[in-house]
Protein backbone atom coordinates (compact mmCIF):
# COMPACT_ATOMS: atom_id res chain seq x y z
CA UNK A 1 0.00 0.00 0.00
CA UNK A 2 0.88 3.74 -0.81
CA UNK A 3 0.82 6.00 1.99
CA UNK A 4 1.13 9.43 1.47
CA UNK A 5 1.73 12.31 3.78
CA UNK A 6 0.33 15.19 3.23
CA UNK A 7 -2.19 18.09 4.01
CA UNK A 8 -5.38 18.63 2.51
CA UNK A 9 -4.44 22.35 1.22
CA UNK A 10 -0.59 21.80 0.07
CA UNK A 11 -0.29 22.57 -3.55
CA UNK A 12 2.59 19.84 -3.30
CA UNK A 13 0.37 17.28 -2.32
CA UNK A 14 -2.47 18.33 -4.53
CA UNK A 15 -0.35 18.06 -7.41
CA UNK A 16 0.82 14.31 -6.38
CA UNK A 17 -2.40 13.33 -6.20
CA UNK A 18 -3.35 14.08 -9.83
CA UNK A 19 -0.52 11.81 -10.10
CA UNK A 20 -1.79 9.28 -7.96
CA UNK A 21 -5.50 9.92 -9.57
CA UNK A 22 -4.24 9.97 -13.16
CA UNK A 23 -2.50 6.21 -12.98
CA UNK A 24 -5.66 4.92 -10.85
CA UNK A 25 -3.81 3.86 -7.98
CA UNK A 26 -5.09 3.49 -4.36
CA UNK A 27 -3.27 5.52 -1.42
CA UNK A 28 -3.57 5.97 1.78
CA UNK A 29 -3.61 9.82 2.86
CA UNK A 30 -2.62 10.59 6.20
CA UNK A 31 -1.21 13.63 8.25
CA UNK A 32 1.92 14.35 9.08
CA UNK A 33 2.23 12.63 12.79
CA UNK A 34 2.82 15.37 15.68
CA UNK A 35 1.67 17.75 12.54
CA UNK A 36 3.63 19.34 9.82
CA UNK A 37 7.60 20.33 11.16
CA UNK A 38 7.24 18.64 13.94
CA UNK A 39 9.71 16.28 15.39
CA UNK A 40 7.74 12.93 15.38
CA UNK A 41 7.11 13.51 12.06
CA UNK A 42 11.09 14.09 11.11
CA UNK A 43 11.46 11.25 12.58
CA UNK A 44 9.95 9.84 9.34
CA UNK A 45 10.98 12.14 6.85
CA UNK A 46 14.40 14.15 8.61
CA UNK A 47 13.64 17.02 6.07
CA UNK A 48 10.05 17.18 7.76
CA UNK A 49 8.52 18.17 4.38
CA UNK A 50 5.24 17.24 2.48
CA UNK A 51 4.19 15.53 0.63
CA UNK A 52 6.43 12.10 1.11
CA UNK A 53 5.37 9.12 0.32
CA UNK A 54 5.75 5.21 2.28
CA UNK A 55 6.24 2.19 0.12
CA UNK A 56 7.83 -0.90 1.37
CA UNK A 57 9.31 0.84 4.09
CA UNK A 58 10.97 3.27 1.02
CA UNK A 59 10.74 6.88 2.51
CA UNK A 60 10.42 9.55 -0.25
CA UNK A 61 10.36 13.46 0.94
CA UNK A 62 10.36 15.11 -2.45
CA UNK A 63 7.26 15.43 -4.60
CA UNK A 64 8.96 15.61 -7.80
CA UNK A 65 11.32 12.36 -6.87
CA UNK A 66 8.09 10.51 -5.75
CA UNK A 67 6.01 11.43 -9.02
CA UNK A 68 9.17 9.90 -10.86
CA UNK A 69 9.50 7.10 -8.86
CA UNK A 70 5.38 6.36 -8.74
CA UNK A 71 6.20 6.78 -13.34
CA UNK A 72 9.23 4.06 -13.29
CA UNK A 73 6.89 1.37 -10.87
CA UNK A 74 3.87 2.06 -12.48
CA UNK A 75 4.65 3.13 -16.04
CA UNK A 76 1.11 2.50 -17.33
CA UNK A 77 -0.23 5.63 -18.23
CA UNK A 78 3.54 6.77 -18.92
CA UNK A 79 3.75 10.49 -17.21
CA UNK A 80 7.55 11.21 -18.63
CA UNK A 81 7.80 9.13 -21.87
CA UNK A 82 9.00 10.27 -25.46
CA UNK A 83 12.22 10.99 -26.54
CA UNK A 84 15.02 12.74 -24.23
CA UNK A 85 14.54 16.18 -25.40
CA UNK A 86 10.99 15.28 -24.93
CA UNK A 87 11.41 14.32 -21.35
CA UNK A 88 13.47 16.86 -20.62
CA UNK A 89 10.99 19.60 -22.01
CA UNK A 90 8.99 17.66 -19.53
CA UNK A 91 10.95 18.37 -16.21
CA UNK A 92 11.78 21.57 -17.42
CA UNK A 93 7.81 22.70 -17.44
CA UNK A 94 7.79 20.75 -13.87
CA UNK A 95 10.78 22.63 -12.06
CA UNK A 96 9.48 25.91 -13.06
CA UNK A 97 6.58 24.93 -11.40
CA UNK A 98 7.98 24.16 -8.46
CA UNK A 99 10.74 26.26 -8.06
CA UNK A 100 9.89 30.27 -9.87
CA UNK A 101 5.60 29.69 -10.31
CA UNK A 102 4.20 27.64 -6.82
CA UNK A 103 6.89 30.19 -4.38
CA UNK A 104 5.73 33.43 -6.35
CA UNK A 105 1.94 32.74 -5.63
CA UNK A 106 2.64 31.37 -1.76
CA UNK A 107 4.62 34.56 -0.86
CA UNK A 108 1.03 36.52 -1.55
CA UNK A 109 -0.61 34.06 1.60
CA UNK A 110 0.46 36.62 3.82
CA UNK A 111 -1.57 39.15 2.54
CA UNK A 112 -4.76 36.75 3.24
CA UNK A 113 -7.14 38.97 5.37
CA UNK A 114 -4.92 41.75 5.94
CA UNK A 115 -5.84 45.16 4.89
CA UNK A 116 -3.97 45.83 1.42
CA UNK A 117 -4.55 49.69 1.07
CA UNK A 118 -1.12 51.03 -0.15
CA UNK A 119 0.26 47.73 0.16
CA UNK A 120 3.64 48.55 -2.02
CA UNK A 121 4.90 44.72 -0.87
CA UNK A 122 1.56 43.10 -2.27
CA UNK A 123 2.16 45.07 -5.82
CA UNK A 124 5.67 44.13 -5.70
CA UNK A 125 4.87 40.40 -5.37
CA UNK A 126 1.71 40.85 -7.75
CA UNK A 127 4.52 42.06 -10.78
CA UNK A 128 6.68 39.19 -10.07
CA UNK A 129 3.87 36.82 -10.04
CA UNK A 130 2.47 38.30 -13.74
CA UNK A 131 6.44 38.04 -14.78
CA UNK A 132 6.77 34.20 -13.95
CA UNK A 133 3.26 33.94 -15.62
CA UNK A 134 5.09 35.48 -19.00
CA UNK A 135 8.09 33.14 -18.21
CA UNK A 136 6.33 30.11 -18.51
CA UNK A 137 4.37 30.38 -21.55
CA UNK A 138 6.99 29.12 -24.18
CA UNK A 139 7.26 25.89 -21.86
CA UNK A 140 3.22 24.98 -22.30
CA UNK A 141 2.71 22.68 -25.00
CA UNK A 142 0.53 23.90 -27.61
CA UNK A 143 -1.90 20.48 -27.44
CA UNK A 144 -2.31 18.42 -25.27
CA UNK A 145 -2.23 14.75 -26.19
CA UNK A 146 -1.14 12.92 -22.51
CA UNK A 147 -0.90 14.16 -19.59
CA UNK A 148 2.61 14.27 -18.12
CA UNK A 149 4.32 15.16 -15.14
CA UNK A 150 5.27 18.74 -16.03
CA UNK A 151 1.59 19.46 -16.39
CA UNK A 152 0.21 18.33 -12.86
CA UNK A 153 0.95 21.32 -10.97
CA UNK A 154 -0.12 24.22 -12.85
CA UNK A 155 -4.08 23.37 -12.02
CA UNK A 156 -4.27 24.09 -8.89
CA UNK A 157 -1.58 26.61 -8.66
CA UNK A 158 -3.50 28.91 -11.26
CA UNK A 159 -6.75 27.57 -9.46
CA UNK A 160 -4.99 29.89 -6.20
CA UNK A 161 -3.86 32.66 -8.59
CA UNK A 162 -7.40 33.49 -9.72
CA UNK A 163 -8.82 33.30 -6.06
CA UNK A 164 -5.91 35.51 -5.47
CA UNK A 165 -6.99 38.11 -8.00
CA UNK A 166 -10.24 37.76 -6.88
CA UNK A 167 -9.98 38.13 -2.98
CA UNK A 168 -6.97 41.08 -3.60
CA UNK A 169 -9.67 42.58 -5.90
CA UNK A 170 -6.90 42.78 -8.91
CA UNK A 171 -7.19 41.42 -12.68
CA UNK A 172 -6.73 37.71 -13.35
CA UNK A 173 -3.39 37.65 -14.57
CA UNK A 174 -4.10 34.47 -16.47
CA UNK A 175 -3.11 35.04 -20.08
CA UNK A 176 -4.78 33.67 -23.06
CA UNK A 177 -2.39 30.69 -23.59
CA UNK A 178 -2.56 29.55 -19.82
CA UNK A 179 -6.22 29.73 -20.38
CA UNK A 180 -6.38 27.46 -23.27
CA UNK A 181 -3.44 25.49 -21.57
CA UNK A 182 -5.82 24.91 -18.22
CA UNK A 183 -8.88 24.15 -20.15
CA UNK A 184 -7.24 21.10 -22.20
CA UNK A 185 -5.70 19.97 -18.73
CA UNK A 186 -9.00 20.24 -17.23
CA UNK A 187 -9.87 17.15 -19.93
CA UNK A 188 -8.34 14.58 -17.86
CA UNK A 189 -10.11 12.88 -14.92
CA UNK A 190 -7.51 13.04 -12.71
CA UNK A 191 -7.12 16.93 -13.05
CA UNK A 192 -11.18 18.14 -12.95
CA UNK A 193 -11.40 15.08 -9.66
CA UNK A 194 -9.07 16.78 -7.96
CA UNK A 195 -9.94 20.57 -8.72
CA UNK A 196 -13.36 19.22 -7.45
CA UNK A 197 -11.78 17.64 -4.51
CA UNK A 198 -9.99 21.20 -3.82
CA UNK A 199 -11.95 24.10 -4.37
CA UNK A 200 -13.68 23.86 -1.15
CA UNK A 201 -10.49 23.22 1.16
CA UNK A 202 -9.07 26.00 -0.68
CA UNK A 203 -11.97 28.15 0.32
CA UNK A 204 -12.38 27.13 3.80
CA UNK A 205 -8.44 27.56 4.44
CA UNK A 206 -8.99 31.32 2.87
CA UNK A 207 -11.77 32.10 4.95
CA UNK A 208 -10.45 31.04 8.58
CA UNK A 209 -7.54 33.72 7.52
Amino acid sequence: MLKLYAIPISLYCAKLRIVLRHKKLQWEEVPPPGGYGSDEYKSIVPAGNLPALEHDGLIIGDSEAIAEYLDELFPEPAMLSGSAEDRAKIRERSRFHDTRLEPSVRALFVHIGKSREKDELLAKQWLILRERLVQVEPLLPQKMGELTLGDCGFPVTCTWISELAALFDLPDPLNPKMRRYLQQLGNFEAVSNEIADYRPRLAQWISKQ
